[in-house]
């Protein structure tokens, strides 16, 4: 099939690889976000799918709206057959969807009708689930509400950070949009539609859903540090600056410590929370490098009877 592929971020690179690889469809363009700044020189920088469509002599189209009429008029001229998209970025209008004879086919990181939305990964790893995955599905004007064409599912490592976890989807999910598209060529795939039941919103995470709250068990304070991994970065504070935390674990044989008490010994930082402590192990103060707990304690001198998030 002739296929136009939508992406924009790093995750959507093994996807368009698969792609391009496969032996079967002519990637004949791609679309992603306009080129953004980046950097402390907020100079304009490509997408990273933008980057490798490049690489391979690929054409790019970068619509600030998929609306737009000069848009529409080259993706009617390409006549693409299908559209596989993996993190876009940008609604997409009826007047789009119907161009392809197929539509537009989104690989989605969650196990659908579960966590649609923008954040699959960060709300799976935050609610605590043991097993996510991937879906394809035919885009509709609804939120990833469309029919289902396959999955593949992924086991939740106790020590993911939502990044970890991300990582493997992309790839693993790079194979499933590759077999869509052929099971769609040949005929021998159809959507299935989502079940009324089950389903679960996985919004963008914000910055302030991001904060710890140390009144919290242990273990929601473990899951929102490694849902919030690497962005937007859970966080707390300290003496009335920000504190981001980059890695912690639970210490479920303590139980002294009040919610938000810190305890610094020799090589480690212990946190009190709602249950038992966490340990810190990674953390970065605000203008300041990553560094180990224990050395941002050292520096910070930390005195018996101080606390985080007062």
């Amino acid at each position: 099939m002739k296929l136009v592929f939508a992406g924009t971020p790093e995750v959507a690179v093994p996807a368009l690889d698969a792609l391009l690889a496969s032996g079967r469809h002519e990637v004949a363009a791609v679309v992603t976000r306009p080129d953004a700044p980046a950097g402390r020189g907020r100079r304009l920088v490509a997408s990273p799918v933008a980057e490798r469509a490049q690489e391979a002599g690929i054409e790019v189209l970068k619509p600030v709206k998929p609306r737009e009429p000069e848009f529409l008029e080259r993706l009617r001229e390409i006549a693409p057959d299908c559209c596989p998209v993996v993190a876009y970025g940008a609604l997409l209008p009826r007047v789009a969807l119907d161009v392809p004879a197929h539509g537009w086919v989104n690989l989605h990181f969650s196990l659908l009708p579960a966590w649609r939305g923008a954040a699959p990964v960060q709300h799976a790893l935050m609610a605590g689930d043991e097993i996510t995955g991937a879906s394809t599905f035919l885009i509709e004007e609804g939120l990833d509400s469309g029919p289902v064409y396959g999955t593949v599912t992924e086991e939740i490592r106790p020590t993911d950070t939502s990044g970890d976890l991300l990582t493997r989807l992309a790839f693993a999910g790079a194979g499933l949009l590759a077999a869509t598209m052929d099971g769609i060529e040949d005929g021998t795939l159809k959507a299935v539609p989502q079940p009324a039941e089950g389903v679960t919103l996985a919004p963008k995470i914000t910055v302030e859903d991001a904060k710890v709250d140390w009144s919290t068990p242990a273990l929601r304070v473990d899951r929102v540090v490694r849902g919030c991994t690497p962005a937007p970065g859970a966080w707390t504070t300290f003496r009335g600056e920000r504190l981001k935390l980059i890695q912690a674990t639970p210490v479920p044989g303590r139980s002294d410590l009040a919610p938000g008490a810190l305890a610094a010994g020799k090589n480690s930082v212990h946190v009190g929370t709602g249950s038992y402590a966490v340990e810190l192990l990674w953390v970065q103060a605000q203008g300041k490098r990553p560094m180990s707990a224990a050395d941002w304690a050292r520096g910070a001198r930390i005195t018996e009877g101080e606390f985080l998030g007062t």
